[in-house]
C-alpha cells in the first residue's frame, strides 16, 4: 500500500511539473524559445522514435555506452581487487593512481580522437576513462573492507586463495561493486555524449549537437529526454541483476532478524 501511495505522490509531481511549465510557456511567462512547452518535446520524441533512421542513432550510442561500461567495469572491478589484496603494491602506485584521476576526462577526448580518429572507439575511450575510476575505487575499498575473522576462519578451513575471492572477497566487495555500477553508468554515457559532441555522424549526442546548431531547444530537450529514459533502463537491469546477486541482504524497510 505505502508503495502505492508512493507512485501516485510521485505521479502528482509530474504532472504539476510538466502542467505548470506548460501553462507557463502558453501564458508567455516562460519563453518559449529556451524553455519550449512539454507539449512539443513529446511531439519531437514521437517524430524520432517514428523515424526508423532514428535507431542507428541509438544503436550507436548504445555500443559506445555499452562497451565503455563494460570495458572499464571489468578493468575497474579487477585493478581494484587487486590492489585492495596487493598493500604494498598500491602504497607504490598510489600517487600515479591519485594524479591520472585528477585528470579532467574532458580533456582526454582531443587525445582519443587523435589517437584513434573519430570512429567509435575514441568515444568508448573516454567512457572508459570515465568509467573505470568510480567501480576501481569501490571494488578496492569492498575488498579491504572484507571481515579480518571471517578470512581466518575461512583460511583455518584450508581455503585457498582462489576460494577466498570466490567464496568471500567477491561477496563482501559485491554491494560496493554494484553500487559504483548503478553511479557509473550515466558516466558512460556521458562520455559517449562528449565524444559525439567533439566529432561524429551520427548518434543520439550528435542529434542534440545538431539541434544546438541550429538554436532548436525542443530538439536538445528532446534528445536530453531519451537519454535519461536510456539510463533508467539500464538502471532498471541493474536493480534486477542486483536483487538476484545480493539475495541475503533486506529489501528497503524490511526488518533484519534480531
Amino acid at each position: 500500500m505505502q508503495a502505492v501511495n508512493i507512485r501516485i505522490i510521485q505521479v502528482a509531481l509530474l504532472v504539476v511539473l510538466l502542467g505548470g511549465w506548460q501553462l507557463g510557456v502558453t501564458s508567455g511567462a516562460i519563453d518559449r524559445f529556451f524553455f519550449p512547452a512539454p507539449y512539443d518535446i513529446v511531439k519531437q520524441v514521437i517524430a524520432w522514435v517514428s523515424d526508423t533512421g532514428f535507431y542507428k542513432h541509438v544503436g550507436i550510442t548504445l555500443s559506445e555506452t555499452v562497451l565503455g561500461y563494460i570495458i572499464g567495469t571489468g578493468l575497474g572491478v579487477g585493478a581494484g581487487v587487486w590492489l585492495g589484496l596487493s598493500p604494498f603494491v598500491a602504497r607504490v602506485l598510489d600517487p600515479f593512481i591519485k594524479a591520472v584521476n585528477a585528470i579532467p576526462r574532458v580533456v582526454l577526448a582531443p587525445i582519443f580522437v587523435l589517437w584513434l580518429g573519430l570512429g567509435l572507439w575514441s568515444k568508448v575511450a573516454l567512457a572508459v576513462t570515465l568509467v573505470f575510476f568510480v567501480t576501481f575505487f569501490n571494488a578496492m575499498q569492498g575488498v579491504r573492507e572484507v571481515n579480518p575473522v571471517v578470512l581466518s576462519n575461512t583460511r583455518i578451513l584450508g581455503a585457498r586463495r582462489s576460494d577466498l575471492l570466490r567464496h568471500v572477497y567477491f561477496p563482501a566487495a559485491a554491494t560496493w561493486i554494484l553500487s559504483s555500477l548503478r553511479t557509473s553508468v550515466g558516466f558512460a554515457v556521458v562520455g559517449a555524449i562528449i565524444g559525439e559532441y567533439l566529432g561524429a555522424s551520427a548518434g543520439l549526442g550528435y542529434l542534440i549537437a545538431r539541434s544546438e546548431g541550429n538554436f532548436d531547444a525542443v530538439g536538445v530537450f528532446a534528445g536530453i529526454i531519451i537519454l535519461a529514459v536510456f539510463v533508467l533502463i539500464i538502471d532498471l537491469i541493474l536493480d534486477f541483476a542486483e536483487k538476484r546477486l545480493i539475495t541475503w541482504r533486506p529489501n528497503a524497510g524490511e526488518e533484519r532478524p534480531a
